[in-house]
C-alpha cells in the first residue's frame, strides 16, 4: 500500500509539507508501522523493498514529525520509546483501515497479504499447534508471518498495547474492550515418564499426594488448584520445583520420576516424546479455553484468518 494525500507542489519528496499548509503522507504511516513491527532499519527496509539508507532517511522524517526519536539504539538493536509504544497500537489499527479501504469492496486475497500476526499464550500452544498453524499459513497466506510471544511473569494489556494480536489459552485480561470468544472447558491431566511407580494398580489423592511434584508457572508459584483439590482432603504434596516453560517441564518429567500437569490440549508435545498422561483423581475446577482481541480488528481480513484457524485447531481437538 502507498498513499500520499499531499505532495510538494515543486516536485520534493513525497509527504514533504507544502509550503504555507499542512502535508500527510500515509507512507510515513505504514513506515512507521513496519518499523515497530521490525524495531529494525535495515529489517524494515527489507519488508519494505528499500535501501537502509532510504529507510533511515524515513526514520528521520517520521522522528521530526512525530518530535520523538521513536526507536532508540540499545547495544546492538534498537528498542521502542515510551511515546512509540503508546501510539503503535492506533498506527497498526490505522494502518489497517486504510488497507481495507484501498483493497475495494471485493474479497481480499490472503496470499498477497505481508504481516506479521503476534500470538501470546503458553508456549505449549507453539508446541502443540505451532506446526498445524505455519503448515496452513505456508498455503493460505505465505505472507504472514506469525510470532508466538511466551506468557510474561509481569501482566501488561498486550492486546490493548498492540504488542500482541490474539491471545490463545485460558484468557485472564481485565480489559473490559476486548473481545473473548470461548472454545471449551479443558482439564488438567498428570504427566508423568513411562514406567513411572504411580502407573501401576489404582491411582488415589493419597497416593497422588504423596509423589513428588513440580509445577509450570511463569512466576514461579509453587502451588495452584490441586493443592486446594489435596486440601478439602485433608491431604498435601511435596512440589520439588518449578520451571518457567512447559516444554522445560517434559523434558525433566522424561528423566525423573517427579509429577507433572499438563491440559488435555496439549497432550500432543508429551505423546510424542514418550510420556503418559492419566486422569487426576480429584475434583479440578474446569479451565477455560478460548481467545481474545482487541475490537480493532474485527474488520481486519488477516486477523479474522487467524482468528478462524484458531477456532479450527483448538475447538476440535479431545
Amino acid at each position: 500500500m502507498r498513499v500520499t494525500q499531499s505532495q510538494s507542489p515543486a516536485g520534493g519528496e513525497a509527504g514533504a509539507p507544502a509550503p504555507g499548509g499542512t502535508g500527510l503522507d500515509l507512507n510515513l504511516l505504514l513506515a512507521l508501522d513496519v518499523l515497530l513491527d521490525e524495531q529494525s532499519v535495515s529489517g524494515a527496509a527489507r519488508r519494505l523493498h528499500r535501501s537502509e539508507p532510504a529507510m533511515s532517511r524515513t526514520l528521520g522524517r517520521i522522528r521530526k514529525a512525530l518530535g520523538d526519536p521513536i526507536l532508540v539504539r540499545a547495544g546492538r538493536r534498537m528498542v521502542p520509546t515510551p511515546h512509540a509504544l503508546a501510539v503503535r497500537a492506533e498506527v497498526g489499527a490505522v494502518v489497517e483501515r486504510a488497507r481495507a479501504l484501498f483493497a475495494g469492496p471485493g474479497a481480499v486475497d490472503l496470499r498477497t497479504v505481508s504481516r506479521t500476526l503476534t500470538i501470546l499464550g503458553n508456549d505449549a500452544l507453539a508446541a502443540a499447534y505451532g506446526p498445524a498453524l505455519f503448515a496452513r499459513a505456508a498455503e493460505e497466506a505465505p505472507g504472514v508471518r506469525l510470532r508466538f510471544l511466551g506468557e510474561s511473569h509481569m501482566d501488561a494489556p498486550l492486546l490493548r498495547q498492540g504488542i500482541a494480536d490474539l491471545e490463545l489459552g485460558v484468557i485472564d485480561t481485565t480489559s473490559p474492550e476486548v473481545h473473548v470468544e470461548h472454545f471449551r472447558d479443558d482439564r488438567m491431566l498428570g504427566v508423568v515418564r513411562p514406567g513411572h511407580p504411580l502407573l501401576q494398580g489404582e491411582l488415589t489423592p493419597q497416593r497422588l499426594a504423596a509423589a513428588d511434584h513440580l509445577t509450570v508457572s511463569r512466576r514461579g508459584r509453587l502451588s495452584g488448584p490441586l493443592d486446594a483439590a489435596l486440601a478439602e482432603l485433608g491431604l498435601s504434596r511435596r512440589v520439588v520445583g518449578s520451571v518457567g516453560t512447559f516444554a522445560a517441564s517434559l523434558f525433566i518429567l522424561l528423566r525423573t520420576d517427579l509429577v507433572g500437569l499438563v491440559t488435555s490440549w496439549a497432550r500432543p508435545p508429551a505423546d510424542r516424546l514418550g510420556l503418559v498422561t492419566f486422569e487426576i483423581p480429584l475434583d479440578l475446577p474446569p479451565l477455560p479455553l478460548g481467545m481474545a482481541w482487541h475490537p480493532r480488528h474485527d474488520a481486519d481480513p488477516a486477523h479474522a484468518w487467524l482468528r478462524g484457524c484458531a477456532r479450527d485447531l483448538l475447538r476440535t481437538y479431545v
